[in-house]
C-alpha cells in the first residue's frame, strides 16, 4: 500500500517553520497571516495555491460590492457612479495593500520549497518573468530546498542526525542518505540471524571424488606403508 506524502495533516503536527505538506484551505490561510513577513523557509503547493484562491475569491467579492454600490447610487446617467462606489474600493485597496508583503513571502517560501532562490521573484518585474516564476511554484518539492530553512545545519532530512521525518512530508526514500526500508541487499526484515553457510562450499565448486589408488606413491595393498 503507498503512503500519500500530500495527505492532509493537523497543523500542529508540523512546526510552522516547516511547510505543510496536504494543507487545507484554513490551514493554508492560517499560515499565510501568521508567517505574514516571513521570507526564510518553505512552503508547499498546497499551502501556496489555496492562498492564491484565498485572495481571488476576497478580491471578486470586494468587486462585486464596488459594483454594487455603483449600480445603486447611480444617477440617470448611469456612465457616472454614485459614492456607493467608495466604501467598496477602500475596501479592496486596504486588502490589496495589506497581502502585498504575505504575498511575496509565501511566493519566495514556495520557490524556497522548490529548490530555487527567492531572488528569482524579481523576474516578476519583467515582462515574462512573471510566467516563469508561475512556471517555478507549479514544481514538486525537493528536499535540497531545506537549505533554505532557518535551522538547517548542512544535512537534509533523512541523513543520520537530523529531524525525522514527520507525516505527510516526503518520503526519508527521496532524501540523501535515507536508510531503505528494506534493510541490507539480500536480507529479508526481521531475519535475527545471519544467512546460514552453504554446506557444500563455494557456489559452482564440486569436492574431487576420492582416489582409488591412495596417496601417489603408497601401495594400495599395503595401509599405512
Amino acid at each position: 500500500m503507498s503512503i500519500d506524502p500530500y495527505a492532509a495533516q493537523p497543523s500542529a503536527a508540523v512546526p510552522l517553520d516547516k511547510p505543510l505538506y496536504g494543507a487545507s484551505f484554513g490551514q493554508a490561510v492560517s499560515r499565510f497571516f501568521k508567517k505574514y513577513g516571513t521570507f526564510s523557509g518553505r512552503a508547499s503547493r498546497s499551502e501556496f495555491w489555496w492562498v492564491q484562491l484565498f485572495t481571488t475569491l476576497v478580491a471578486i467579492v470586494l468587486t462585486i460590492v464596488i459594483i454594487a454600490g455603483a449600480v445603486a447610487t447611480s444617477g440617470p446617467d448611469v456612465s457616472e457612479p454614485g459614492t456607493g462606489i467608495i466604501p467598496g474600493l477602500i475596501l479592496l485597496i486596504i486588502f490589496a495593500l495589506a497581502i502585498i508583503v504575505p504575498g511575496i513571502a509565501v511566493t519566495v517560501r514556495r520557490l524556497h520549497d522548490a529548490n530555487f532562490s527567492g531572488w528569482f521573484y524579481l523576474l516578476t518585474l519583467t515582462s515574462v518573468g512573471g510566467i516563469i516564476v508561475l512556471v517555478f511554484t507549479l514544481l514538486e518539492p525537493k528536499p535540497e530546498g531545506a537549505r533554505f530553512d532557518a535551522d538547517f545545519n548542512g544535512q537534509f532530512p533523512g541523513q543520520p542526525g537530523v529531524y525525522p521525518m514527520q507525516p505527510g512530508q516526503y518520503p526519508g526514500s527521496q532524501y540523501p542518505g535515507a536508510p531503505t526500508p528494506y534493510g541490507t541487499p539480500g536480507h529479508y526484515p526481521g531475519a535475527s540471524n545471519p544467512p546460514a553457510a552453504n554446506p557444500y562450499g563455494t557456489p559452482g565448486q564440486t569436492p574431487p571424488p576420492p582416489n582409488p589408488y591412495g596417496t601417489p606413491g603408497q601401495d594400495p595393498h599395503k595401509p599405512g606403508a
